[in-house]
């Protein structure tokens, strides 16, 4: 007997949709038939692929769980009438386990992160997760009951073993347990949320688990966006020695086929046996290794493909924004047009009795380079009936200014339906530098993940590109020169009120994403003061970004999901030696 057999291996990188059982189910079947036309032995689907992911508290539903289980069913049944019984398929969803009713500590239902392995019109085994991640956007010790178990299958007389994302991240178990069954693959199902240099960090840990388990390892990653978190694709396949054999484009759906040569071991004990029939691959498919995006083009498509997913998964017809001439609400709308097309996008210039000419000559320069509508609405009479009525002065008369747009914006979008998009970045939510009720209004905030630096070289990084691609560069160069005003008194600057971006960001990487105290960033030689004022203002804003829109998670801590503190707190950093 041969000690080598060939397996043509197929990775479904695509895009489900939350609670969508039936399209999801459908979705399998196109792909099925898809790699069943191109002579595969196998195809894989992503982690939770028939349900969406995340599910949250769907999870927990008695209605959805067993929805789920019948959908399942009636897509092994599907797979077959298709004409694909004979290819099996793993496809992730949500089983339950076998436990009494209401068991302490376990969730409603018990629910688990599961796969099936389908065939010939069954599910003939299944795997639960066993690592329940629970930090950053995870929550699955909520959700889930842990898994205990290996599977491993011998198909094309190849044994192939099983594993669910986080159960690649951990030491141990899964791939310990797949070491020791001596596997000739590790397919590994995943959804695993994009954040800025995860792809390297996802090869690298490819390679080490491949070289741990002893075998070739296959990386199915999901696509698309769901509420704030977009998962970006990037599935791989490396050998045993750890090296990279083929890899997905980022962030876009479709089938990776591709032939591997993997060691056949017969006497090794496995659980279930698809076909024991070893297979030559005469003309072998060549692999394909798609080149990785830079920095700016991950978060970039990261950024459309949120927006995008966002609009069309919940049915919106078009988005609707404030063009202040300023650099964030042109970026928003760069987004915008790339994600939907200029023909889904309506600007509108909101001047008061400060705006300056050139806040509105390159709001309409915009406009015209991205080929989206855009109108003018003068709020300088709404504002003078409130500041009149209400006597307003000071901060409450600058305030109702962004108030009156918010409202006028969300006004036409009542009217035309259309969603509202918030412009703010992350370095204004983090310090409260917005209003309630006014700039901070919309349906959906699609950089509110971005410092306000990083939205300085997206803007300049993406004109490079369209000059690059002979386009004309989308954000006129006067708005991403000037300095950052709110416009909301006479000669107003950001600069009145914060430090120097480059400053500000540095302290809020520190505190935001490195979770580190006033002392620590002390030790980077910031004026002390300047720090606990900063820290002061992130802590105090905490109620403004409860209230915010939600928007596409890029970093790798983003406010909501995964940074979460009490608006309610008397704890203050404080710098008490250096």
């Amino acid at each position: 007997m041969s000690t080598r057999a060939h397996l043509r291996l197929a990775l479904a990188q695509v895009n489900p949709k939350v609670g969508d059982l039936a399209g999801n189910a459908a979705l399998v079947v196109v792909y099925t038939v898809q790699a069943a036309d191109q002579g595969s032995d196998l195809v894989v689907f992503p982690e939770m692929m028939l349900t969406g992911y995340p599910i949250e508290d769907l999870a927990l539903r008695p209605s959805f769980q067993s929805a789920v289980l019948d959908q399942l069913s009636t897509l092994a049944d599907d797979i077959k009438h298709a004409g694909c019984g004979h290819l099996p398929v793993i496809v992730g969803f949500l089983d339950q386990q076998n436990l009494k009713p209401e068991t302490l500590g376990v969730p409603l239902g018990n629910p688990q992160n599961a796969l099936a392995l389908i065939h010939e019109g069954s599910v003939v085994a299944t795997y639960a997760k066993h690592h329940l991640p629970n930090y950053g956007v995870f929550d699955e010790f909520r959700y889930f009951v842990p898994g205990e178990e290996s599977l491993v299958f011998r198909h094309k007389g190849i044994d192939i073993g099983v594993a669910i994302c986080e159960d690649l991240w951990q030491e141990g178990g899964p791939v310990a347990q797949i070491k020791e069954r001596n596997a000739g693959l590790l397919v590994v199902i995943n959804g695993s949320p994009y954040e800025q240099e995860k792809d390297d960090a996802r090869l690298a840990l490819c390679s080490r688990r491949a070289r741990e388990a002893g075998c070739a390892l296959a990386y199915v990653n999901m696509t698309g966006g769901q509420d704030e978190l977009v998962f970006d694709g990037d599935s791989m396949i490396v050998d045993s020695a750890g090296v990279l054999v083929a890899r997905a484009p980022q962030f876009e759906d479709g089938l990776m086929v591709t032939d591997l040569e993997l060691p056949v071991r017969s006497a090794v004990v496995v659980d279930l046996v698809i076909n024991d029939e070893t297979r030559t691959i005469e003309k072998p498919l060549p692999s394909g290794i798609a080149t990785r995006l830079d920095m700016h083009g991950e978060v970039w498509s990261a950024l459309v493909v949120g927006l995008r997913d966002y609009v069309e998964k919940n049915n919106f017809k078009s988005v609707i924004l404030g063009l202040s001439g300023g650099i964030d609400s042109a970026l928003v709308a760069a987004i915008a047009v790339d994600a939907l097309g200029a023909d889904r996008v309506f600007g509108v210039s909101l001047p008061s009795k400060y705006s300056s000419d050139h806040s509105k000559s390159d709001a309409y320069a915009l406009a015209e380079n991205l080929g989206i509508n855009i109108r003018t609405v003068e709020i300088e009479p709404l504002v003078a009936a409130f500041v009149g009525e209400l006597k307003l002065t000071g901060l409450a008369e600058e305030n109702v200014q962004a108030r009156v747009r918010g409202t006028s914006l969300m006004a036409l979008s009542n009217s035309e339906g259309h969603l509202v998009l918030a412009t703010g970045n992350k370095s204004e939510l983090a310090v409260g530098y917005s209003t309630i009720y006014g700039d901070a209004v919309g349906g959906f905030a699609p950089i509110k993940d971005l410092p306000k630096t990083l939205v300085w070289d997206l803007a300049k990084w993406r004109n490079v590109v369209a000059l690059a691609a002979g386009e004309v560069a989308p954000i006129p160069e006067s708005s991403i020169s000037k300095e950052p005003s709110a416009e909301l008194r006479p000669d107003q600057r950001d600069s009145d009120s914060l430090p120097e971006y480059p400053i500000l960001d540095r302290i809020l990487d520190a505190y935001v994403q490195g979770d580190l105290g006033a002392e620590w960033i002390a030790r980077e030689g910031f004026d002390p003061a300047l720090i606990e004022k900063i820290l002061r203002m992130v802590d105090a804003a905490e109620y403004k970004r409860r209230q915010y829109p939600p928007g596409t998670k890029v970093s790798v801590r983003a406010f909501g999901r995964d940074r979460r503190l009490p608006i309610t707190s008397v704890w203050r950093e404080i710098v008490t030696r250096l």
